[in-house]
């Protein structure tokens, strides 16, 4: 026993180490995936910066600088590109970000287990259907002889059937308005789990206080699950330029076309379909770094305001 506890601490982490093998050599497996996958390729973003042509390889190619970004910026749809990224991706945020928190708090308040999983499960499903699924369902359900006119022309609240995938006025709607039907319930999942964590005692002192069911959902669940709507924020906020590629892909046609142009649009256009490589990779990266920018604030101000942050 005397040996034991004056044992070199390196002895003791290589023993303990030995013990979990199996969960290191998993946990290895995973680090390994991510060195591969994500950081390896990191060193094609050296094409940003050079005029890379798929006949030679990335050593071959000329250093041109930052050429591809100033082209960007001076293109002809550099406007129209932000402009759709950044309307879409806000109004998403400012509507999509705070409906998961109010439908996680309604629904925790009911008392009823069979109405409360009927509704949650309801509330997932669409998450577990790809964006090419969706997609159909609401090209038919749009459609000049789709369900939703055929309900507005029978409430005689049009005139005459609508192409609303062929109006442009109607595209940002249609692509906010099914991103939060079909992510609503997954989103709400970590407030729920959050919520389900908040001490009872908290529930019972606001009670005897003489709380109303909003009250508590006021100053006792929101206040407990701060944290969890911060860093989910942060989160969100980073992700502000990402308009979700798959949705808008399989809703986009060439009438809608100048409401649906956003930067993943444009990225694989002049990339995958024009072959301009180290042009596409500079607005990608143009992008990211805004997207890094944008995090590095939102991280500081929720720390400054409530002392909740990711680093």
């Amino acid at each position: 026993m005397e040996h034991m506890l004056h044992e070199p601490p390196r002895r003791n982490w290589l023993r303990k180490l030995y013990r979990q093998r199996h969960i290191q050599v998993m946990a290895l497996l995973g680090i390994a995936w991510i060195i591969l996958f994500n950081y390896v390729p990191m060193y094609g973003i050296i094409i940003a910066f050079k005029d890379y042509r798929i006949i030679r390889t990335i050593a071959e190619a000329p250093w041109v600088g930052l050429e591809h970004f100033k082209a960007f910026f001076e293109d002809d749809n550099f406007v129209n590109v932000m402009k759709n990224t950044l309307g879409i991706s806000l109004i998403k945020l400012i509507i999509g970000f705070p409906l998961p928190i109010i439908f996680a708090l309604f629904l925790n308040e009911i008392r009823s287990l069979r109405y409360k999983k009927a509704i949650q499960t309801i509330s997932y499903l669409p998450h577990f259907l790809s964006w090419v699924v969706l997609g159909g369902i609401l090209t038919t359900w749009l459609a000049d002889v789709g369900i939703i006119n055929n309900i507005l022309l029978a409430l005689n609240l049009i005139k005459e059937p609508i192409s609303y995938l062929a109006e442009p006025d109607y595209f940002w709607g249609i692509i906010i308005t099914s991103d939060i039907w079909k992510e609503l319930g997954w989103s709400a999942i970590i407030y729920l789990a959050a919520i389900s964590s908040v001490s009872p005692d908290l529930y019972e002192a606001a009670t005897i206080d003489g709380a109303g069911r909003f009250q508590k959902m006021w100053y006792v669940t929101l206040p407990s699950i701060k944290g969890t709507i911060s860093i989910l924020f942060i989160l969100a906020v980073s992700g502000v330029l990402n308009s979700n590629f798959d949705q808008i892909l399989v809703l986009r046609n060439a009438l809608n076309e100048s409401a649906s142009n956003v930067i993943d649009i444009y990225v694989y256009q002049t990339g995958m379909l024009s072959g301009r490589f180290s042009y596409s990779t500079a607005v990608g990266l143009f992008k990211s770094v805004i997207a890094l920018i944008l995090l590095l604030i939102a991280n500081s101000v929720t720390k400054k305001l409530n002392n909740t942050s990711l680093f």
